[in-house]
């Protein structure tokens, strides 16, 4: 399975890669004319809304709203850049004698900060950080019991350096780290001794009392392959593809994290903007239950690829 995912990364990378002559071509070249610093914003909220009265058919009254907001604030001159933003998007549905439930909810951040040792140079040694997490708890529907995520829980930070090609070009971005430092981070008692997002978990005594608590930290140390592909279909349609690939140096080297998103943007104006976008994700670390013979209890089902399409329509605010 691990194959057959990474095939299909691969697959979708090298058909984003190639530019067909039908590919409207719009080239973004960095003219450096001294220090600059450059700051945007971008609001966005999409409404979806059903409503029936006396529909033969049947159906659900439904509304589902998601925000997203990203601010990025960088500065370039001929030898350095530092880019930075924040990104925040939440999403939730709400149904006809139905609690509300989540969508999407996260929260993060990025620094980069590179250094390129002349003028002409497409290589930059580059230090990187990401932070992410989510802001509320998540639940497996309908049990809203038991949380099965929380703020912090899961939160993760990749923190290395290496080099990157292409930051003289927007649409392209290539960057290889020999070194960097994965940790996770699950700050609940209950979510830790589970052993929730690959932490060490709790050890107990045959009466079920917590003997050793489970970590809240898991620490790594790998090797992290990026890519960041920007274009634009035609003039009103642009495709951003975001590819990382991680394995850790210590556990089970040669065992690949992926996470690979694939977002379109359909510009109908400057205020009216439509998106289509698919997220995958596998971590080994992360394992999977199921229903064990004995009621109550379950078995690990080992690691398996996470995935999540999104579609939506609505305003965005560029300033």
């Amino acid at each position: 399975m691990r194959i057959f995912v990474l095939l299909i990364v691969l697959l979708g990378f090298n058909v984003l890669s190639a530019q067909p002559d039908w590919l409207y071509i719009e080239e973004d070249k960095d003219d450096y004319n001294g220090p600059e610093w450059t700051q945007k914003n971008k609001l966005s909220l999409d409404i979806n809304e059903a409503v029936f009265v006396n529909w033969n058919e049947g159906g659900t009254n439904s509304i589902s709203g998601l925000f997203d907001a990203k601010t990025m604030l960088n500065y370039s001159d001929n030898y350095y850049v530092w880019n930075n933003d924040a990104h925040l998007r939440y999403g939730v549905n709400m149904q006809e004698e139905r609690e509300a439930r989540k969508t999407d909810d996260l929260f993060e951040l990025n620094s980069n900060l590179g250094f390129k040792p002349n003028e002409n140079s497409d290589w930059f040694y580059m230090a990187r950080l990401n932070f992410r997490t989510q802001l509320s708890n998540g639940y497996n529907y309908p049990n809203t019991d038991n949380p099965i995520s929380k703020f912090m829980a899961p939160g993760y930070l990749f923190f290395g350096g290496g080099m990157e090609y292409g930051k003289n070009n927007k649409n392209l971005s290539l960057y290889f780290s020999p070194l960097t430092l994965k940790a996770t981070f699950v700050f609940d008692d209950a979510l830790a001794n589970s052993g929730a997002f690959g932490v060490t978990p709790a050890v107990y005594d045959a009466q079920g009392n917590v003997i050793t608590p489970g970590e809240q930290i898991r620490r790594e140390v790998g090797v992290l392959l990026t890519n960041t592909y920007i274009r634009k279909l035609v003039k009103n349609i642009e495709v951003k593809n975001q590819l990382s690939l991680y394995s850790d140096y210590i556990n089970n080297f040669g065992n690949i994290d992926i996470d690979w998103r694939l977002d379109f943007d359909f510009k109908v104006n400057s205020f009216v903007r439509a998106n289509f976008g698919t997220h995958l994700r596998y971590d080994d670390d992360i394992k999977t239950v199921v229903p064990s013979d004995v009621e109550g209890e379950f078995d690990e089902a080992g690691a398996k690829v996470q995935w999540k399409q999104f579609l939506g329509v609505g305003i965005a605010f560029d300033f």
